[in-house]
Formats: C-alpha cells, structure tokens, sequence
C-alpha cells in the first residue's frame, strides 16, 4: 500500500466545517500537516512555514489553489477533527498495510502527553495507548484513555480494532487482567502478562513456588543472557514452566493459560558481584507455550515501544513539550506524530536516526517524497 492511499484513507473524515466557509481542501490540509511532521513541525505555525518553503512541491502533489492556509486556519480545522474517526482511519491504513506473522509481538503501552493538561478548562493531560509492532517498528494505532478512566478500559478498546491473529500481545502489570486476556483469545492471539501487586494471589503463588532459592535448583528449561559494557555486565536468566498443580485453579481465571515464566536479572558493576537484594525478579503468564528462550526474546521486544517509539517522540519530536491544548488538537497532532515514524521507519535508502530523516526531509523534497511515497509499511 502507497504512503499517498494515507490521505485517500484520511479523506472519509468528515469535514467539521460549513461547507460555504470551505476555502482549503480538508485534504490538503491533512497532507501539509503530514509532510511538515514528517520534517519536522512542532507545532501549526511550523507547519505552515514549511509549506510556505515548499509552496511548488505541494502544488505539484495537490491542489492547493488557495495557498499554504493560515496557521490558526490548520489549528482550527485540525482541532475540530473527529478523533475517533481520525484514529480509525490510521488503524485502516495500518491493517491494509501491515502483515503480521504468526508470533509477532505486538507490545501495548501508554503514554502521558505531559503538556497537553489545561488548568483553564479543568482538562488533565491527555494520555494514549498505542500498540507497536516490534518486528518492523510501526504504530499499528491508538486510542486515548477516557478522562475519568486509564489504560485498563482503553486497551480491550484498541485491541477490537487491530488485526492481531496469530501474535503474542505483550502487556505489562497494569494489563494484566481477565478481561483483557479474555479479549485477546478471543482475537485468536496469544498474551504475555506481566505480574505483580495488583494479582495478588497469583504474585503470591509465583513467590512461594519460583523463589531464588528454589531456581537455583531449576532442573526445567532455562535460558541465560550476559551483556557487557560501559563498564557492567548484564546477566538475564529465563524459565518456563507448564502450569503446575498451585496454579491449576488461576487456569479458570487466565484464559489458555498455558505458560508460567520468571526472569531474572543482575548487574556486575566493574566486576563487583551484587547481592541477592539486587536481583531483580519478574513474573509473566503466558496463552502460547513458549521455550525459555522465546520467552526471554518477548520480554525484550515489550520494551522496544519505549525504546523505538515513546523515546522517538520525546526526544526527536519532542512531544512531552507540545503545548497544543486546543479542542482536540492534542490527541490528533499526537496521531500525526505516529503517521510520520512509521513512514520515517520505512525507506531503507539513508540510514540514519528518527530527527537526521527529518531533518533530510526538510531540506530535501526528493527525500520527502521518497518516505511518503514509500511502498507500504514491512
């Protein structure tokens, strides 16, 4: 699928403007804002000045008969938006373009956009949840977590969205529920939870039953990783259990529960040994029967949405310091930002980090072309 079938998907959005008051095409706008976030817009008044340097790209690629519009014309139009529709149409585009394979981990996690809160209006920051692909680094959509509510009702939300047959959904402690679970099973996926305080009966069994002590003596499958540098060694040990007789009666609760898994993890700082305070200790429950080693590769790739994707946006589109509070602006402008990685993440041709691209797309319209004309997303 062609990044251009984008606008084609976004332009169903409806219009939320009079029609006799209409002088910039909803498209048009739509496009210019996705091309100036591609370059690197932070905020409206970016985005229109570069549209006003690259007045004779935008022309050749769209009609544009009025000129670049006006900043508070984009903030207007923009901010008005239907959310929801804006959302379904970047989840659309993502089914069409994106092929999962079976096992792909689709990692879930939320994100607070610090600066988006409004004291005047009595409006919290607005927070999102956004699915990831670890395998080809995309945003496969997102949804923003009510006001009064937080990710525990926003995620079955997005999950009935996306296309996710065949992969292992990773989640941390706070989705770690039955309904969520339920949810993915019934999307025929796999999930890999994280446990912790807030199962408490099932913390409780993984303590008595996986202590230090007793992995010690682990007999079962296992897995070790040992990374070395800036002066420390990382060392990761996985295990993986069937459901053993303790948990046989959390398999009423966990639907096809099949996998218990621990990891552990330790620090040699300069070739200091830590004491067993200093290991940490980590519980998931898993629907796939997963080896030792697969589980310690899924564990890993859950954290590539904070490392691929929400360190993209706070540190090279700095979205922590986006102040844009008007009506809905926050949350679409937040959408664009998703838009403009995943078509950054696509072309192979210059290899560089997330703000070298957009920094190349804004001096050079061949390679803005290129990442918004690229054949679909892998």
């Amino acid at each position: 699928m062609k990044a251009f079938d984008l606008i084609t998907q976004l332009s169903i959005i409806s219009d939320p403007r009079q029609a006799w008051k209409v002088g910039h095409k909803l498209s048009d706008i739509l496009f210019l804002m996705v091309c100036g976030v591609i370059a690197g817009a932070e905020g409206w008044e970016e985005v229109e000045d570069f549209g006003h340097e690259r007045l004779d790209w935008f022309k050749a690629h769209g009609d544009l008969n009025e000129g670049i519009p006006s900043h508070d014309t984009i903030a207007r139009v923009v901010s008005t938006i239907n959310p929801k529709q804006f959302q379904q149409c970047f989840i659309d585009w993502m089914n069409a373009c994106h092929q999962a394979s079976d096992g792909d981990v689709i990692a879930i996690d939320g994100k607070t956009l610090r600066r988006s809160y409004d004291k005047s209006k009595k409006r919290g920051a607005i927070h999102m949840v956004s699915a990831f692909s670890a395998a080809n680094n995309v945003v496969l959509g997102q949804v923003k977590t009510d006001e009064k509510s937080n990710e525990i009702t926003a995620i079955p939300e997005l999950l009935n969205l996306l296309e996710i047959r065949g992969c292992l959904v990773t989640l941390d402690a706070m989705g770690c529920q039955r309904d969520i679970a339920q949810t993915i099973v019934k999307k025929d996926a796999d999930y890999l939870l994280a446990v912790k305080g807030n199962q408490g009966r099932l913390e409780k069994a993984f303590n008595h039953h996986f202590s230090i002590e007793k992995l010690n003596e682990w007999t079962g499958d296992s897995f070790m990783t040992r990374e070395t540098g800036h002066g420390r060694t990382e060392s990761r040990m996985y295990f993986v259990s069937d459901v053993v007789d303790e948990f046989v009666n959390f398999s009423f609760d966990w639907p096809g529960l099949k996998t218990l898994g621990i990891a552990l993890s330790s620090r040699e700082l300069e070739g200091e040994l830590l004491s067993l305070d200093d290991i940490c200790i980590r519980y998931y429950i898993s629907s796939a029967e997963l080896t030792a080693e697969q589980l310690g590769k899924a564990s890993r790739e859950h954290w590539h949405i904070e490392n691929r994707l929400h360190w993209k946006l706070d540190v090279a589109m700095r979205e922590d310091d986006c102040r844009i509070r008007r009506n809905d602006g926050a949350e679409v402008f937040a959408g664009f930002r998703h838009i403009a990685v995943n078509l950054l993440n696509n072309p192979k041709t210059f290899k560089a980090d997330l703000k070298r691209k957009q920094k190349k797309a804004a001096m050079n319209t061949r390679y803005l072309a290129e990442v918004f004309a690229g054949q679909g997303i892998a």
